[in-house]
């Protein structure tokens, strides 16, 4: 006896039309996942860091760090907000922020472009909220140098965040002293970390903040023990067992989490914002609260 072929053919046109189904499905909650959810949805990435240069006085410090905010009126307003909000619950002994505050349209070497720089104002005023200890500390990115640097430290300074070019600080606690240090954007050849150690004691703890991580490979020649970046994004997009597709320069070889060069040590966040497309996938936006332990 010859078996049904109709109702074998039915059976395969079900089966077909249920995979399309599913796939169909499958890209919606993906796309989704990728362009909704993950890219307004910042988590908190708690990393503890063994430093032997740490004076005593400063053990357990903890420092909140954000980047590359790349404000806009539509994709970035809400994870930012969300983010600032995410760090006064932590309370921190202080806040730094590694650039990228605007994006240029097209970004070219260093030219002005008010245009993009402005949207640093409404942006400095969310940041405005962040609430810490000792201070909320920012150096510029690669977009924001390239926009128009003078306005958006400006805009800054205003909103109560101390923008470091080339400058350090000193933080001091009952007769110990740390510095926090900053460098101008490194892509955009305004980086001079001589410039900003000038004057430090090579045997003094130094936290250096440089928006671009593979920078770690020259900052490991110099007495700089704890290096903060971001640029990367992590890559916005990460497929599991490939990685990211696309990664900036200097954003390639050290593009998110820890890392260690020398005597060194290097965490990359994986930043707040967005750029060529208002997506994430498998890398959501990060808060990342450093604590810091002499050992």
């Amino acid at each position: 006896m010859l078996p049904d072929c109709s109702c074998l053919n039915n059976f395969l046109s079900s089966r077909r039309n249920f995979l399309k189904c599913a796939a169909v499905a499958g890209a919606g909650l993906l796309t989704a996942d990728a362009f909704v959810l993950e890219p307004n949805h910042p988590i908190l990435d708690r990393v503890p860091l063994t430093l032997p240069r740490l004076p005593e006085r400063f053990d357990g410090l903890t420092i909140a760090h954000l980047s590359d905010f790349h404000y806009d009126t539509y994709f970035s307003v809400y994870p930012i907000a969300a983010a600032v909000r995410m760090v006064n619950e932590l309370q921190p002994d202080i806040v730094v922020l590694t650039g990228d505050f605007v994006t240029m349209p097209v970004l070219r070497h260093k030219h002005m472009d008010r245009d993009a720089a402005r949207a640093s104002q409404p942006c400095a005023e969310i940041l405005r909220g962040l609430r810490s200890r000792l201070g909320v500390y920012a150096v510029l990115g690669n977009h924001d140098e390239a926009a128009d640097p003078d306005l958006i430290s400006d805009g800054l300074t205003a909103a109560g965040i101390r923008v470091l070019r080339n400058q350090a600080v000193p933080l001091e606690r009952d007769g110990s002293r740390i510095w926090i240090a900053g460098v101008g954007d490194v892509l955009l050849l305004q980086a001079l970390p001589e410039k900003a150690l000038l004057g430090i004691p090579r045997d003094e703890f130094v936290l250096m903040l440089a928006h671009e991580p593979d920078f770690a490979d020259y900052l490991a020649k110099l007495p700089v023990d704890l290096q903060l970046s971001g640029h990367s994004h992590g890559g916005q997009i990460r497929i599991p067992l490939l990685g990211a597709p696309w990664l900036p320069d200097l954003g390639r070889k050290y593009p998110y989490g820890w890392y260690r060069i020398g005597k060194l040590q290097l965490y990359t966040n994986r930043g707040i914002g967005t750029i060529r497309m208002p997506a994430r996938w498998n890398c959501p936006p990060e808060v990342t609260l450093s604590t810091l332990r002499r050992g």
